[in-house]
């Protein structure tokens, strides 16, 4: 009669709660607070002036949130980039991963080369950016005699501007997002690609029937990372474009790259809006928790699909 195994449980002992304290007390100070006490001035009149009245004025806030056309643009304009940025990255950052999976020489410095962009802070990144369409690509066609490089200056035109942010967001983030997918391809059993290769399985039918199923949870990931990095975008666009060039939208004038996270910044900071700007802030977690929920729930059903 063999003996019987006994499944010891988990120890939690002080030692264990001293060590998880320190980030369990600043992830409260520093995001439950501060989240919860936003909820409650986006119902009031708050100004954040030290000794002045702040009064409950109810959902005032919200009605006047959802009757602004520019937040209402700026919620257009940051879906749209969003789903131009989530593709592009997501595409290159794929693409690229099977390229530094294979047999080559110097792949790991290829892999670091990539990943390099993603350490640069979004402000300097943008005002480097901003340097390189504004002089060094219309000098460029200069050079070369090609008109069109020369005479578009990609930040004042409205058609260009958006293409601009998500080539400066893909150059950025594209190599982060390359770093999950390589995991998951060098996950996949060699042996099974072998035995692919024996069978005459040509190159697109082991990326459609290998590949693409056996790294679908790395599909789910990146996609959700790129989802909320896309929703959040603040420095590069301040940076970049300050959400500029103006246009004409529902009769009025507005700021063609100006995103949600921007659209907030500018209400509470340089209109000195700060309890409209909170709601704004709740409307935009609302709105981007259900999106990811969303997704999430739409790529797990894919995986099981696939």
């Amino acid at each position: 009669m063999g003996s019987a195994r006994i499944k010891s449980k988990p120890r939690y002992d002080l030692t264990f709660f001293l060590f998880l304290f320190p980030s369990v007390f600043a992830f409260i100070m520093v995001i439950i607070i501060p989240f919860f006490m936003g909820i409650y001035f986006s119902f009031t009149d708050w100004i954040a002036i030290t000794g002045a009245k702040t009064t409950f004025v109810g959902l005032k806030n919200y009605f006047t949130v959802l009757k602004d056309v520019t937040f209402l643009n700026s919620f257009i304009v940051t879906i749209i980039y969003a789903i131009l940025n989530i593709a592009m990255i997501n595409i290159c950052a794929f693409f690229l991963a099977l390229l530094v999976t294979q047999k080559l020489k110097f792949s790991n410095f290829y892999r670091a080369g990539f990943f390099l962009p993603n350490l640069i802070g979004g402000i300097i990144l943008g005002y480097i950016w901003q340097f390189i369409f504004n002089n060094a690509i219309p000098a460029f066609g200069k050079l070369i005699e090609f008109n069109w490089l020369r005479e578009n200056l990609f930040l004042i035109n409205r058609n260009l501007a958006m293409l601009a942010i998500v080539a400066v967001g893909t150059w950025q983030y594209a190599g982060y997002i390359m770093m999950i997918y390589v995991a998951a391809i060098q996950g996949i059993p060699e042996s099974l690609l072998e035995a692919a290769e024996i069978d005459g399985v040509s190159s697109g039918q082991r990326l459609r029937y290998i590949i693409f199923p056996l790294v679908a949870p790395a599909f789910t990931i990146s996609m959700f990372l790129t989802l909320v990095n896309s929703f959040k975008q603040f420095d590069v666009n301040y940076a970049l474009t300050n959400g500029g060039p103006s246009g004409m939208f529902m009769d009025r004038v507005v700021m063609t790259t100006e995103f949600l996270a921007l659209n907030i910044y500018k209400s509470a900071f340089a209109y000195n809006q700060l309890a409209q700007g909170q709601a704004k802030a709740v409307i935009f977690f609302i709105v981007l928790a259900v999106i990811s929920i969303i997704q999430v729930r739409a790529n797990k059903k894919r995986e099981i699909e696939m």
